[in-house]
């Protein structure tokens, strides 16, 4: 309820930046994997995969909406096209995560030659530190989305005190590190060898953390709950309050790739 509210009250620049964030974060997607079986010629077919994703989303929003007498011949066609923008985020971004989380076949690895083991070794920490870093965003992303906009995280930040943020960044730490190399969720000593730029468990916990807080704070500014008059103490409060359930959202992205 709270994004078709949003959505009714949002005015059209808004809009259009809200479109253009979402096809860069599915234009990233598709870089990576793309949501068709057939292999991208160059990143002119990534373009135009984004391109397709968002349209379904929209497609899927606005049915869905119909569906739910949401929308109606006699809405406003200003607060139709805001919420069916806001409500095709989550469609579109799960157009294109589709074949990476359904199709199951396993990826193929990258074959070494001789003479170039070293530039191939570079390249594959680059790849995986990437994929990790997106995977974080990602799986961040798709849990404040559904949060961000809701009245709960405002009802907590009023009674966090300083001391209790701190408690809940430790928290939100120590979660994600036990969800990702203590849980026995994924095959731990695989996660431990993994080439990345930052592949030590703690480093890699705090990035991703980082990266949860980075995202949590989109989401807010995303779904205007925070902006630029409101003092940065009550920024830290909301984003660190998000940030516990991103942080699990971003480790859960991380041991699904």
């Amino acid at each position: 309820m709270e994004v078709w509210r949003i959505g009714s009250q949002t005015d059209s620049s808004l809009m259009l930046l809200i479109l253009l964030i979402t096809y860069l974060v599915i234009f990233s997607l598709n870089s990576i994997e793309g949501f068709r079986r057939r292999k991208r010629r160059d990143y002119t077919d990534a373009l135009l995969e984004s391109s397709e994703a968002l349209a379904i989303g929209c497609c899927c929003a606005t049915v869905t909406l119909l569906l739910l007498q949401k929308i109606t011949l006699a809405t406003p066609l200003e607060e139709i096209l805001g919420k069916i923008i806001f409500e095709a985020v989550p469609f579109a971004i799960g157009t294109a995560l589709s074949r990476i989380l359904l199709d199951g076949k396993p990826k193929k690895s990258v074959s070494n030659h001789s003479g170039n083991s070293e530039n191939n070794e570079q390249q594959i920490n680059v790849n995986e530190t990437l994929a990790d870093i997106s995977a974080s965003f990602l799986g961040a992303m798709i849990v404040a989305f559904s949060i961000a906009p809701t009245d709960e995280v405002r009802v907590l930040a009023a009674s966090a005190s300083p001391p209790w943020l701190i408690l809940i960044i430790m928290s939100s730490l120590l979660i994600s590190y036990m969800i990702v190399f203590a849980a026995g969720f994924t095959d731990q000593a695989k996660r431990r060898k993994q080439r990345g730029l930052f592949q030590t468990p703690e480093a890699e916990t705090v990035i991703s953390y980082l990266i949860a807080l980075f995202t949590s704070g989109l989401m807010l500014l995303f779904f205007q709950q925070l902006n630029l008059n409101m003092p940065c103490f009550l920024w830290l409060q909301y984003t660190i309050i998000l940030g516990l359930p991103a942080a699990i959202g971003g480790a859960a992205g991380r041991i699904a790739i």
